[in-house]
């Protein structure tokens, strides 16, 4: 983070200044809402969460180095006390932007948000400095935490934007104005919330309205292969440029095909040149995630043999995301169990089948959260999808979700064995002790709040139990 001196935060925020006893002591360190993250010189943020109140640590973070505490009251130890903390990181946040001046580069999409600025990540990242952080720190507390990252050094900071609601990612733009915005796709993710795609559409383009015009340097990257994108090229007065597979792409990939182990490979068309790019990630999908982050790296100058050379040797940097490990006896676990939407199952349904040529396939599937009144639909079709690709058998987990989830398979032909509903993870994993065999493909994927992610662990160390939830 940019240095600030306390009495500077507390401006900025418009806090109180309790406990101090030197106003002009400088925060240095980075911005952290966990305790056990602070370093000497951090600022801790205090939340009262549903079952955490982060007042309750705040002597143990100054303890621990942190200058002092951001905060809701006044808790004994130097403290910066504000009316609402979310918004005061906000207000925080613009502030530190503004004064690093980095190149803002953001993006959204219902589906591979965080496996796309991974990728960003590490094109910019030989640009220049770059903040970019793992996982998918995508809302109100988690994007300030990651602009606050920046320094008077960094040249591009990428952030993620996430939305429940219409208005979620215009609020994030306010806080962290970008000047290169990218909409990867609007799919059915949170479809329950928002009541329809065409309303996820609107949410989604609120990153392309908050873009400076094309005269200020403003550009938008739209998916030339989705029409909900495509059309919101309408919506914005930042110059458009197109990636995908459409013919118009400006960005755009030719010769698609995966390698024999499920890795992505395609020939990379950009305005000023072309190159080959063999993906070590698995899954077809990501062919579009990797034309998003080219389509960033060529507006910021990148060459495309550059852009193809390091598309090639990226990696997954954020957890459970078709995570691939292959087991001593050659049993392969793809843990792909940080989340699920339709579009998401269905592309880690091809990956596998992919993956798994010539080898048995498993599915082990949890239900995918917030789909409202097309949950029945979604899941029953996602069933449906596995037998189509010819996965060696489905083992849904868990309640109603995973019933209709088997139900689909039945219902396309999935008899006898091939398909079966297990009631928590345990059962899962004692199922595929008891039945794998060298060579094997493993594929664990459901929502979050699943917790599949357990099955893959436990079948990586090979001993212990799992608690379903």
């Amino acid at each position: 983070m940019i240095a600030l001196s306390l009495a500077e935060i507390a401006g900025i925020t418009g806090g109180r200044q309790y406990d101090i006893p030197d106003p002009d002591r400088t925060v240095t360190g980075p911005v952290v809402i966990d305790s056990r993250q602070v370093e000497p010189g951090s600022l801790f943020a205090a939340f009262a969460g549903e079952h955490v109140d982060g007042h309750d640590y705040a002597r143990r973070a100054v303890e621990a180095g942190a200058a002092a505490v951001l905060a809701a009251r006044p808790v004994g130890v130097p403290a910066i006390v504000v009316d609402d903390v979310e918004r005061a990181l906000g207000a925080l946040a613009r502030a530190v932007t503004e004064r690093a001046g980095s190149t803002a580069v953001a993006l959204t999409g219902s589906v591979g948000k965080t496996s796309t600025k991974d990728l960003i990540g590490q094109l910019l990242g030989a640009l220049g400095p770059t903040v970019c952080p793992a996982g998918n720190l995508n809302n109100e507390i988690g994007l300030p935490l990651t602009a606050l990252r920046a320094t008077e050094d960094t040249r591009y900071l990428v952030l993620e934007m996430g939305a429940r609601g219409i208005g979620h990612i215009r609020y994030l733009t306010e806080l962290t104005p970008p000047r290169i915005g990218l909409v990867l796709n609007v799919g059915t993710a949170h479809l329950g919330e928002f009541g329809g795609r065409e309303q996820i559409a609107v949410a989604k383009g609120e990153l392309v309205e908050a873009l400076p015009a094309a005269a200020e340097g403003g550009v938008a990257l739209l998916n030339a292969d989705d029409p909900l994108v495509r059309a919101m090229s309408t919506r914005t007065k930042a110059r458009i440029v197109l990636f995908g597979e459409a013919p118009d792409a400006d960005i755009r990939a030719e010769n698609v095909r995966l390698t024999a182990t499920g890795q992505p490979s395609f020939t990379l068309h950009t305005p000023t040149g072309c190159g080959e790019v063999t993906m070590r990630l698995y899954g077809e999908h990501h062919v579009s995630n990797a034309l998003a982050a080219a389509a960033v790296a060529h507006e910021l100058g990148m060459p495309a043999d550059e852009i193809a050379a390091t598309l090639s040797g990226a990696g997954q940097l954020s957890r459970w995301r078709m995570e691939v490990t292959e087991r001593p006896d050659g049993v392969t676990i793809v843990n792909d169990a940080y989340n699920a939407n339709p579009e998401s199952m269905r592309a880690a349904l091809r990956a596998l089948a992919a993956m798994g040529s010539g080898r048995r396939t498993w599915a082990v599937l949890g239900k995918m959260a917030e789909l409202g009144e097309e949950s029945l639909a979604e899941h029953d079709a996602v069933g449906r999808l596995a037998v189509r690709l010819n996965v060696s058998k489905l083992v849904a987990v868990g309640d109603r979700e995973a019933a209709w989830l088997r139900m689909g398979a039945y219902n396309e032909g999935s008899w006898g064995e091939e398909s079966v509903h297990v009631s928590d993870a345990q059962a899962a994993v004692d199922l595929l002790r008891s039945e794998l065999r060298p060579g094997d493909v493993v594929l664990v994927k459901a929502s979050r709040s699943v917790g599949l992610e357990r099955v893959a662990e436990q079948l990586l160390a090979g001993e212990g139990e799992v608690t379903g939830r």
